[in-house]
């Protein structure tokens, strides 16, 4: 599933939505990291009403224009459940489909499944190797290793937002740091 798939079952797991109101809502998401164009949703929902996991309906707008607005079945929420439970790969290390992920977690209603999804990101930033993309022949470089200002400004930041976001995963899953 695409992560604009994902982002349109989620936000219609919260109320049916027109397109309009589902590309502000997803450029609200992401907006900083990419724009979303009329032609990247509507594709989207059409694959989507096709799968039968949301339905169309049509209605007319004050002035007579039609509009689409979309309403998620449950064959819908179901796979987004599946999705999100499974959370894996680039959705798991990459940061922004990371964001998406987490947005919608909560429709998951297994605290243990959302738990287990918790653990595979904290698992994967307490790991030893974790380092970003500076590298000496795939050995990560320390920052005291790193000459240029503004790629060890890119590492600082980096370093203070895996740090925050562990503490935080620890607190929601109950991990005592000192273990």
């Amino acid at each position: 599933m695409s992560v604009i798939e994902m982002m349109i079952l989620g936000f219609l797991a919260e109320r049916p939505m027109c397109g309009y109101e589902l590309r502000k809502k997803m450029e609200q998401l992401q907006g900083y990291a990419r724009r979303f164009s009329d032609g990247a949703i509507y594709p989207a929902t059409s694959r989507l009403s096709e799968a039968a996991l949301i339905e169309q309906i049509a209605e007319e707008t004050g002035d007579g224009r039609p509009r689409r607005r979309f309403r998620l079945l449950d064959a819908g929420r179901e796979r987004l459940i599946d999705e999100l439970k499974q959370t894996s790969g680039f959705n798991l290390t990459d940061f922004t489909r990371w964001t998406v992920v987490l947005t919608f977690l909560s429709v998951v209603p297994d605290q243990a499944d959302r738990d287990a999804v918790l653990r595979r990101r904290y698992d994967l930033l307490n790991r030893g190797d974790m380092h970003y993309f500076y590298c000496d022949a795939g050995n990560p470089l320390s920052i005291d290793q790193i000459d240029d200002p503004y790629r060890r400004g890119v590492v600082v930041a980096h370093d203070a937002e895996t740090r925050a976001e562990l503490e935080w995963l620890r607190a929601m899953l109950g991990i005592d740091e000192d273990r």
